[in-house]
């Protein structure tokens, strides 16, 4: 006799059957993790906006000479003769190294250790695709690096337009605000390319993070040198340096993106220092084309991204 009662222990799934999306996010989120719970990665986060506390400082004392010096409600000399543009040209170029600790710390492995531990062939055994795996590898490093590009500068943007609207900050430039929201993006998509890049060539984080290091500073010694020979020649009577001297001193990975920084906010630089006798033009770097710069700096972030692309395979190691 057969049971009244029905087998219920297996049921067939009738739900829907959609494809998983936002997989690269799942990527990105545990990268970011991973480089949040790095003492370092806040240490040196902090440090890179160094120069904004001292021009606060600067500031701060400035104030205070006025107030000392019984000139309350009249305008301080100091401030009215400052490039507010260039105060964030000076603060972005002298973070540069910084960044670049930020990318070693965060970047340099990202895909060096995957391949150590054959990761990728778990990665991309799953419901996921090379572009899944690079796209989420690549938002793990832009996203915590933009940030703390952005914080400082938008915080010391904020500070300047509450208190220094009298002397110019706003009328100077009053597109300034999203001139530095593309400024602030430049050097997270730079360094997240070129570290994946580099990454994926190697299987150990530190062959990866010193090979990057090794031409980063090759890039620096080279432009200071070029700096060197216009520096030279316009002290021997030149009017400045010559064009092709201008566009190398730019051609490395920091001297990349503070040419992008003067491109976007359209400014030549001027004295590091507020308050200084101003820096003799001749001596100063000019901008370089954006012809030139622009699409260099995105055919250099395009190839890094090919190059780390067609290195990502799943090979399985048989023992």
């Amino acid at each position: 006799m057969a049971s009244p009662i029905a087998d219920l222990s297996y049921r067939n799934y009738d739900g829907p059957l959609d494809p998983p999306i936002n997989r690269w996010w799942a990527i990105a989120k545990m990268s970011m993790r991973l480089s949040i719970k790095k003492k370092g990665f806040w240490v040196w986060a902090v440090m890179s906006g160094y120069w904004y506390l001292i021009l606060l400082a600067i500031f701060y004392f400035a104030d205070q000479s006025t107030q000392l010096g019984n000139a309350v409600g009249r305008k301080n000399p100091f401030f009215s003769n400052i490039v507010w543009k260039d105060l964030f040209v000076n603060g972005f170029s002298v973070s540069q190294l910084f960044f670049l600790i930020l990318a070693l710390l965060i970047g340099a492995g990202t895909i060096a250790n995957d391949n150590r531990a054959n990761a990728l062939l778990v990665y991309l055994s799953k419901p996921c695709t090379k572009l899944d795996y690079v796209m989420g590898k690549w938002l793990g490093i832009f996203i915590p690096m933009t940030i703390v590009t952005a914080v400082p500068t938008l915080i010391f943007y904020l500070y300047c337009l509450m208190s220094y609207r009298t002397y110019g900050f706003l009328s100077q430039d009053p597109w300034l605000i999203l001139k530095l929201l593309g400024m602030v993006l430049v050097p997270g998509a730079l360094h997240s390319s070129l570290a994946l890049g580099v990454s994926s060539m190697f299987q150990q984080g530190r062959l990866a993070g010193a090979t990057y290091a090794g031409v980063y500073f090759f890039g620096v010694f080279f432009t200071k040198a070029m700096q060197s020979i216009g520096v030279m020649s316009a002290m021997n009577g030149s009017e400045g340096p010559s064009g092709t001297v201008n566009s190398l001193y730019y051609c490395s990975i920091d001297g990349i993106q503070i040419a992008l920084a003067k491109i976007l906010l359209h400014t030549d630089g001027s004295q590091l220092i507020p308050g200084q006798p101003a820096t003799p033009m001749k001596l100063v770097m000019p901008a370089p084309s954006g012809w030139i710069f622009v699409p260099a700096f995105f055919g250099i972030c395009a190839l890094a991204m090919l190059l780390a692309w067609s290195r990502i395979k799943a090979v399985e190691v048989v023992g």
